[in-house]
């Protein structure tokens, strides 16, 4: 057996033009952290709700890989976050990860991301999200995707209006030790803004594998 066969999640390929998503694997995270300690953000903000880009960068790295087999390491029907390396005409340039818990019967999924800082401002953001939705929607049967950002952070809420987003509320969370606001977003099926036409590779085994199509 190869590895594809003993994890059928890593078959999956969602690809938009010269964008590309893939799901994380080991041999991705050296590149991966290599990215986020060349700067994600602006240091004096803080755009995670978890501020793991506030860690000493010598205690990122294991950090990272532990998140992420953390979260290999759950993955099934119950609970499952897809978290893809986002590649752009072969370059790596960030992640975009869709979250849920009981999707057989909720049908929605959170999304998050994060993309290098050198890459920001090319539209890259914008065709990730979008990519990622059209297929939760189109492949998974989601009926409606949430996200969210603090009020401070313009270029997140802007991709999320440009994709279809709508204001779902605002929390009131403590971030840095102090009070921020954070933007609740919600997308359904109509509302979404596609980019261009996705293709997907994958699906199939994947939904079989979450045990999807027993319960659709």
């Amino acid at each position: 057996m190869d590895l594809n066969e003993v994890w059928p999640p890593y078959l999956l390929r969602i690809s938009s033009g010269d964008l590309e998503l893939r799901l994380i694997r080991d041999d991705d995270l050296p590149a991966l952290v290599e990215l986020a300690l060349g700067g994600i953000h602006d240091p004096d903000l803080m755009p995670f709700a978890f501020p793991w880009t506030d860690v000493p960068p010598a205690e990122l790295p294991a950090n990272f890989a532990r998140h992420h087999w953390s979260v290999r390491a759950v993955f099934g029907p119950e609970r499952f976050s897809l978290d893809f390396a986002v590649r752009v005409g072969g370059e790596l340039v960030g992640t975009q990860g869709l979250t849920t818990h009981d999707f057989a019967v909720t049908r929605t999924g959170e999304t998050g991301s994060w993309l290098a800082r050198r890459h920001h401002g090319r539209g890259i953001g914008t065709r990730m999200r979008q990519a990622i939705c059209a297929f939760a929607f189109d492949e998974l049967g989601a009926t409606e995707i949430t996200s969210g950002a603090f009020v401070d952070n313009p270029a997140s809420l802007g991709v999320s209006r440009k994709v279809g987003y709508r204001p779902n509320g605002i929390d009131r969370k403590v971030r840095r030790g102090a009070l921020a606001e954070h933007q609740n977003l919600v997308l359904r099926p109509e509302d979404l803004v596609r980019g261009a036409p996705v293709e997907v590779v994958g699906a199939a085994e994947l939904r079989r594998f979450l045990k999807l199509d027993a319960e659709s």
